[in-house]
């Protein structure tokens, strides 16, 4: 690290500590040739997550457009905003894990569809139909004997 005040590239860290939160690292240290001492903060430099759009445009990823999704999905529903917010944070841990600095629209539905499967099957249903665009009834009852059959094998 280069010290602001003789511009010498040589120094030491004297003292790390955890700052913001646990989001960053403050390191005090000390020059080797002027002995002056300096205050640096280190972060994780965070690359923005893409989706993919449908028709191709891409957009920074909003967990609060997923949260509203599962909202809307869970609406009058016996189901917590907590459980929401933890199927939020799972579904977001999952596209962060996928090795790739972009995800389409199709992954990350997919993944919430997989969590609410297994938190609240209504739930599952409606959004399933805006997801996968039902155009009619047969589709929903496609869609509900699938649920049925892999409900019956567990």
């Amino acid at each position: 690290m280069r010290c602001p005040f003789c511009g010498v590239i040589d120094s030491k860290v004297v003292d790390s500590r955890a700052a913001d939160e646990g989001n960053s690292i403050r390191r005090r240290r000390e020059c080797s040739v002027c002995v002056r001492r300096f205050t640096t903060y280190e972060v994780v430099e965070e690359i923005p997550l893409m989706v993919i759009k449908k028709d191709g445009r891409r957009e920074r990823f909003d967990r609060g457009k997923l949260l509203n999704g599962l909202l809307r999905a869970c609406e009058k529903r016996p189901v917590p905003i907590d459980t929401i917010e933890r199927a939020v944070s799972k579904v977001e841990k999952d596209i962060y894990n996928h090795s790739e600095r972009e995800v389409s629209t199709r992954q990350i539905g997919e993944s919430v569809m997989q969590h609410l499967k297994d938190l609240d099957q209504v739930a599952y249903v409606r959004f399933a139909s805006v997801y996968r665009q039902f155009a009619d009834i047969n589709n929903f009852v496609q869609e509900l004997e699938l649920l049925m059959k892999t409900q019956h094998k567990e």
